[in-house]
């Protein structure tokens, strides 16, 4: 083993590896908006768990606020995979590349006419996130579910832990920017948050 060495560093980043001297620290993967990672419990989006994001339509602002975070995984030097599942709307290559998502380390799983299955119970989108998220070759899974019913989402939830996620955001889309508020996390914060985008 040689210091320095890249899938060194990557395993002793896992999240299920305990080093004493680091057991008090949580650091958030950084969000790129210094006020959201001020306002967020470890300091920017948790490195590991769900984060659910609340909208009313999808395109709230959801993925801009995401995309920072994403450009600093694919850059990494020992960067997996950024998977989307049933996206709304086939992502704008350009647009990602002009924020910095490294596109060879970015898969998108369509779902768009999947027959339907029995594996899938509803929802091909869900049945392809459980499949990408227990790979373990993946830094990020982005998910839209459409239509979910409880009935689908709960016995999966159940079989993994009691709340699925460690972090739940609504997300209200503004003129320029986005209103968020913590609706579950480690935080006792419940306030309402603006985000600004950046040049507005």
């Amino acid at each position: 083993m040689v210091v320095g060495d890249p899938k060194i560093a990557r395993l002793l980043e896992h999240p299920a590896i305990w080093r004493g001297r680091s057991a008090a620290q949580r650091a958030g993967l950084p969000t790129g908006f210094a006020a959201l990672d001020e306002y967020l419990p470890d300091g920017g989006w948790p490195r590991t768990g769900l984060i659910e994001f609340l909208v009313s339509r999808f395109g709230s602002g959801e993925l801009t606020l995401l995309v920072p975070a994403l450009a600093t995984l694919t850059r990494a030097v020992a960067a997996r995979w950024c998977v989307w599942v049933a996206p709304p709307l086939v992502p704008f290559a350009p647009a990602l590349v002009s924020c910095g998502v490294v596109l060879d380390r970015v898969a998108v799983v369509g779902t768009f006419g999947t027959r339907q299955d029995a594996r899938f119970r509803g929802d091909p989108g869900i049945w392809a996130f459980e499949q990408t998220l227990g790979s373990g070759a993946c830094d990020a899974v982005l998910g839209w579910l459409r239509l979910a019913k409880a009935r689908d989402i709960r016995p999966r939830r159940a079989a993994r832990e009691a709340s699925a996620a460690v972090l739940r955001l609504s997300v209200e889309p503004l003129l320029a920017g986005v209103r968020l508020t913590i609706l579950k996390g480690r935080s006792a914060r419940r306030d309402a948050l603006d985000i600004p985008w950046p040049g507005s």
